[in-house]
């Protein structure tokens, strides 16, 4: 555990070599990485965390203070802890979270790994309105039920990232868990985030994005907009796997992430010559 000035936060290390801060999405902790982390056999410095409102992370933030910089300050103090510079995986909404953090530019970063990074506003940024008006009418769904006081409106969500019936497949201990944290979610669903395609220009970085073959097509679209805007991004897709792969195919995921990790230590990026210009950044950023 480490303390900002928001409160507790989150914070587990193990293995040595090269730096990796894990960020997980919504409703997850740092052990939905922990998968991940064994099929690197301790081969890096795996360093892991929770967003606020998730695991033993504080929730500091309410309906009139949402935005996406509480959850960034969580990963930038879990950074400043770590020592840098760090390579940052983030899954889903951590994804957002990795991107905004690179483009403030306050940390010292070597590379990103984005995983299925639910970047739906660069849809309508595009001009792929049928994906965007898609995605947005079910997140008014989902917000008019949880205002609504139902206690299932996360099923919405959750399915279409997901499959259909995928929330009632969950073992009941996790779906619990889901309809626990839905606060919390609802919260990170209002953080404003929506960077600019030509923004996301800014960011050198060495950059993997990884999307699944089964994932939401508009999943899949924001994964090819984001890797296009980026001038240093590959764009990797699993087959099989779908939204939540963390949980699934861990085994290649760490693969994915070993290799990007293993290749930019390799090319001598280091000198951060290509990376945001960590300490002239503000969080007023996007």
């Amino acid at each position: 555990m480490l303390q900002d000035k928001h409160g507790i936060i989150d914070y587990s290390e193990q293995g040595t070599g090269p730096t990796i801060v894990f960020v997980p999405g919504s409703w997850a902790t740092g052990s939905d990485w922990s998968g991940i982390i064994e099929a690197l056999d301790n081969r890096f410095r795996a360093v892991t965390t929770s967003l606020p409102g998730y695991g033993g992370t504080r929730e500091s933030r309410t309906a009139d203070g949402c935005s996406i910089d509480r959850s960034s300050e969580t990963v930038e103090a879990v950074i400043r802890r770590a020592g840098g510079p760090v390579h940052l995986v983030g899954h889903s909404y951590g994804a957002l979270i990795c991107l905004d953090v690179a483009l403030c530019g306050l940390m010292p970063l070597m590379s990103l790994t984005l995983i299925e990074p639910v970047a739906f506003g660069l849809l309508r940024q595009a001009g792929d309105l049928a994906h965007y008006e898609q995605w947005t009418a079910l997140r008014d769904k989902y917000m008019r039920s949880f205002d609504a006081g139902e206690r299932e409106a996360a099923r919405y969500v959750f399915d279409y990232l997901g499959s259909p019936g995928g929330f009632d497949a969950l073992p009941p201990r996790m779906r619990e868990h889901v309809l626990d944290r839905t606060p919390s979610h609802i919260l990170d669903m209002c953080s404003g985030f929506d960077p600019s395609i030509a923004g996301l220009a800014n960011i050198l970085l060495p950059t993997r994005i990884v999307r699944g073959a089964r994932t939401a097509s508009s999943l899949y679209k924001c994964a090819d907009i984001l890797s296009r805007a980026m001038p240093n991004a590959s764009l990797h897709t699993v087959d099989e796997a779908g939204h939540f792969m963390t949980a699934t195919h861990a085994a290649e995921l760490a693969g994915l992430v070993r290799d990007h990790v293993k290749n930019t230590e390799s090319l001598a990026w280091a000198d951060l010559s290509f990376a945001s210009p960590f300490g002239l950044g503000s969080r007023t950023c996007i």
